[in-house]
């Protein structure tokens, strides 16, 4: 039997009132994560009958198989769904190809993984490619971003489950993982915006959903990521909050120090706060623990050139005279008040300067690329498209600055592309520091 592509945006689905997604019992994107998350974990095993989620499971499967029934009604082979049928599906996942497109992703679990870990605020996976290829194996991922869920799901073949802050979330985080990895939501503690930290109460107090974790599972060890703002905010003290919660919850922490991308393959400058820990009763010392010296510095550090598409990109890239023109005169306005802000060229022989969230992402990030045959729009715009060659990066420019894989599937528009991979981690830099913690840790 030959099955169609699973595409999560195309599964059955109901709205209610307020606009949550039904699919089944459970939420839409609750279920598809339970289905995908128990062939990746659990497969091959033959436990369902004892597991804790078994009815969850068995519910999941049962719709799938309905789903793909629909689909294709004109298989003899689809008939009513049975018992029979969802508990052969459950037991024995790998022996018919009905979930074959759950398999068939660029980006794999090992085999034989030498540890495991988890995946909070995965965002698209960059703390998972960096763990995949020092030989981990993910056994639980939650991302709240719909748009961000979709392409985890194209790349590793896992819907993430949602909301971390509700309990039916955590529930389903496993026992017994070693490590815990989490970029979480650096808005409260950036240089830019409000900084309000811990009062900020829809985004800086999702940390202590990272205590709470902690405290529940006790993971042989963690890694977290958050913005350079983060060791300065008010005038540290949120930062000693963060390590003392850490340190109550059984952890000794090694001292936060910034990483810089650049410093690790990719041409743009990215500095990011690493916190990492491990449980006490392992008696780790953390001064043993250090950081992985810069891999790229002077004449080997990559240029923006090295990232650049080698083909002329399309048309759509390219800034318009009267956006030009625009970006101009907001930046004059900035420097005769003094200020630093406004559009940025990047040097093609040098490094990029932070991707980031939001227009002025791109706009500090603009480059002069000569190679536009045809300059004729193919999106309403103002004016004409500039002459000079002035454009935005690519997404996948953008993906290789993170250092994404070119095997990395983009699913989304470009606004979509532009946000996650703004909000992703450099894979580069967490690769290596995570190579650090884990040989100490004994682990690979």
């Amino acid at each position: 039997m030959t099955t169609a592509e699973v595409i999560i945006s195309e599964l059955p689905e109901e709205v209610t009132a307020d606009g949550l997604k039904i699919y089944g019992p459970a939420s839409y994107e609750t279920q598809v994560a339970i289905l995908s998350q128990y062939l990746h974990t659990l497969k091959g095993k033959h436990d369902i009958a004892s597991g804790e989620k078994r009815d969850e499971i068995l519910e999941a499967i049962r719709d799938f198989i309905e789903y793909k029934r629909q689909q294709d009604k004109k298989n003899p082979m689809w008939k009513d769904v049975s018992d029979e049928d969802v508990w052969m599906a459950a037991e024995s996942p790998l022996e018919n190809d009905l979930f074959a497109d759950f398999f068939k992703v660029p980006f794999p679990a090992p085999e034989n993984p030498k540890f495991t870990f988890i995946d909070l605020f995965a965002g698209i996976g960059g703390f998972r490619i960096a763990m995949q290829e020092l030989g981990g194996k993910c056994v639980y991922s939650s991302e709240f971003d719909a748009q961000a869920q979709r392409t985890y799901f194209a790349n590793y073949g896992e819907m993430p489950f949602g909301d971390i802050t509700k309990e039916v979330t955590k529930s389903y985080i496993p026992d017994g993982f070693d490590v815990l990895c989490g970029g979480f939501p650096c808005q409260a503690f950036s240089l830019a915006g409000r900084r309000l930290g811990f009062e900020d109460e829809t985004r800086g107090t999702l940390f202590f959903e990272i205590e709470e974790i902690l405290r529940r599972k006790q993971p042989k060890a963690f890694f977290l990521e958050n913005v350079k703002g983060l060791m300065i905010h008010k005038g540290g003290k949120t930062l000693g909050t963060i390590l003392e919660h850490l340190d109550k919850v059984g952890y000794d922490v090694v001292p936060p120090q910034t990483v810089n991308a650049m410093d690790f393959g990719v041409p743009q400058h990215r500095e990011r706060v690493y916190i990492i820990g491990f449980r006490k009763d392992l008696h780790i010392d953390v001064n043993n623990f250090h950081y992985p010296e810069p891999q790229t510095v002077g004449d080997k550090r990559p240029r923006f050139r090295d990232v650049m598409e080698e083909k002329e990109v399309s048309v759509k890239y390219y800034l318009s005279t009267v956006y030009v023109e625009t970006l101009i005169r907001h930046k004059a306005r900035h420097e005769a008040a003094g200020h630093g802000f406004g559009y940025k060229i990047i040097d093609l022989d040098g490094v990029a300067n932070a991707i980031v969230v939001g227009g002025m992402g791109r706009e500090c990030n603009l480059i002069i690329d000569k190679r536009l045959t045809d300059f004729t729009p193919i999106t309403n715009i103002k004016g004409e498209v500039n002459r000079d060659g002035i454009r935005k990066m690519t997404p996948r420019e953008w993906a290789r600055l993170q250092g994404f894989p070119e095997k990395f599937k983009i699913v989304v528009a470009d606004a979509s592309a532009y946000k996650q991979f703004g909000n992703s981690v450099a894979i580069p830099a967490i690769k290596a520091t995570a190579e650090n913690e884990l040989k100490l840790l004994g682990v690979i």
